[in-house]
């Protein structure tokens, strides 16, 4: 039996245009001689829908899309995820359902079983869980359905949720294939550790599993793809492309075929950033974004993403120096701008910065020259401005360029460098910034992007003469380690400070950058929407009051 894995990306609530355009894979795939073509999860509506789910006629145009599809499966079956009305009166209106499409009709009908709760998933809201194990007769074999968190063991998740588990069921039932239908989101290391996963379970239940994943960027998410085939003894069979649209035609019974390599991490994590940047523009209905260009790391990361992502003629950065800039961070960005080829331009804040303090220096009593967080903070503000009337005036998608540990202990300007639609590296650390900027040099055709004065400055906003991020922040390895530890796993100050790295780190300083982190929380829940690329990014997989009064021990 060939099997085809359509891995392709929906857009969210376009169920005609991605019905439509299954319908095309649906035609590619029995071309190419498969006998079954599978697509991920909830692929007629795309993953997550979210509250769409609750609009007046959603459902019906997902239900009334799959059954047009149905019709097109006349010569080749399809297993297509969507969501449909709960049978049953009881329990919540909805179920997360893969079909089985053949002959023309809906034969049958599988519930997904697991529903996740935790980190971005939210899936009791909307959905009723599945009871039975689901397995159907085709062409000679025994296929186990199953839909992403059902394949997921204890082991896995590095803890028991459920209390059941589905792919056991299945091989119990007598299933001697388990397909999986997934919309897995991407993070750092999660491909080797899921893949893994499937290779236990294949030589576990003895059987092969195939999973075909979604690939795409929605909203913070991003879908990394990676479809693939784990035989029994977890041998991979088969591996589809990571970061792109993919059809992967498959024998589970035949020796292994394409298997595309797994990403280094930091190529994966490139991949990820660019794959989300640029749907988040196009499915926005946006073609070019524009950013403040300062000549630091974090700003000439995010523009060489962009002009990778978007093409350098879809990009326009703004270098915006004030009294305190330095003559070598504008030749730094002007030297990335004409690498990249992007449109740059120069708007000096100094006029605007001064007419500020002028007004506001009789009520604020200032004398001299002020240099304080407030007369900071007025310079980033103007940025954000001229940043933010670029956008309205040209219809261009503001960028944000702050970092993952700038935003967690709030080392930025509300309404200043926070100013954007979307924070590209916003769950990208301080440490891994540079990491990244390295992996973009190389990836570079005709040598590195990014100045290396760019990548050895001590990072500073340049707000106030001789300015450094270090004058309030500890070293970006501790500050960096800290943050993974108190915002990614959960860590109490104590069991921080015994454990980081190994080391002893002093408790008081790891107690001020806890503090700091759990003060910043007002400006993150006005913060531009990251990309999602760790285990817990800010944003809706954390979800932390602002007003508490929690003592950390």
């Amino acid at each position: 039996m060939k099997i085809a894995l359509a891995q392709f990306n929906p857009v969210v609530g376009d169920i005609a245009g991605n019905a439509r355009r299954m319908g095309e894979w649906i035609s590619r795939a029995g071309g190419e001689g498969a006998d079954l073509v599978v697509f991920g999860e909830l692929s007629v509506v795309g993953y997550p829908p979210r509250d769409l789910l609750r609009k007046d006629g959603f459902v019906a145009q997902a239900q009334q899309a799959v059954e047009e599809l149905a019709n097109r499966c006349t010569n080749i079956a399809a297993l297509v995820g969507y969501v449909r009305p709960t049978p049953s009166r009881a329990g919540r209106s909805l179920q997360n359902v893969a079909g089985l499409l053949a002959d023309g009709n809906i034969q049958h009908v599988h519930v997904k079983s697991l529903l996740p709760t935790y980190d971005v998933f939210d899936e009791t809201r909307y959905f009723e869980p599945g009871e039975e194990p689901a397995c159907i007769e085709f062409q000679g074999r025994r296929i186990g359905l199953s839909i992403c968190e059902d394949l997921w063991d204890a082991e896995a998740l590095q803890q028991e949720l459920y209390g059941r588990d589905p792919a056991a069921e299945l091989a119990h039932a007598g299933a001697d294939i388990i397909i999986n239908l997934a919309a897995s989101p991407y993070e750092l290391g999660k491909a080797e550790r899921r893949e893994e996963l499937f290779r236990r379970q294949a030589d576990r239940h003895n059987l092969p599993i195939v999973f075909v994943n979604q690939v795409g960027g929605n909203d913070e998410l991003i879908f990394d793809g990676l479809s693939g085939v784990a035989a029994p003894g977890g041998q991979m069979l088969g591996r589809a492309k990571s970061f792109e649209e993919d059809l992967l035609v498959v024998d589970p019974d035949a020796p292994p075929g394409r298997c595309e390599p797994l990403d280094e991490p930091m190529a994966g994590l490139s991949r990820a950033l660019k794959l989300g940047l640029r749907d988040y523009v196009r499915k926005c209905g946006f073609q070019r974004v524009v950013l403040g260009l300062s000549g630091g790391i974090d700003s000439a990361v995010v523009a060489t993403l962009a002009a990778d992502a978007l093409g350098p003629t879809n990009v326009t950065t703004l270098a915006m120096p004030s009294r305190y800039s330095s003559d070598h961070s504008l030749a730094d960005a002007l030297a990335l701008a004409q690498i990249l080829c992007v449109d740059h331009h120069e708007i000096p804040i100094e006029t605007a910065h001064a007419a500020y303090e002028n007004l506001l220096r009789e009520k604020f009593c200032w004398n001299g020259e002020t240099s304080d967080v407030t007369t900071e903070n007025i310079q980033a503000r103007i940025r954000g401005n001229l940043v933010m009337a670029w956008s309205n005036a040209f219809g261009h998608l503001p960028l944000a360029t702050g970092n993952k540990s700038e935003l967690s202990v709030g080392y930025c300007t509300l309404y200043g460098d926070m100013c954007g639609g979307l924070a590209p590296i916003g769950d990208v650390l301080k440490t891994q910034v540079y990491a990244l900027a390295d992996q973009l040099n190389a990836e570079g055709n005709f040598g590195p992007r990014i100045p290396q004065s760019t990548m050895q400055k001590p990072p500073s906003a340049e707000l106030k003469p001789g300015q450094v991020d270090q004058d309030k922040l500890p070293p970006y390895e501790i500050l960096d380690d800290i943050v993974r530890q108190y915002v990614e796993q959960d860590r109490t100050v104590r069991q921080i400070t015994r454990t980081a790295d190994g080391k002893a780190l002093n408790a008081d300083l790891v107690a001020r950058v806890v503090r700091m982190v759990d003060l910043s929380e007002y400006k993150r829940q006005q913060a531009a929407r990251v990309l999602k690329v760790s285990s817990r990014a800010f944003g809706m997989g954390r979800r932390v009051p602002i007003a508490q009064g929690f003592i950390h021990a």
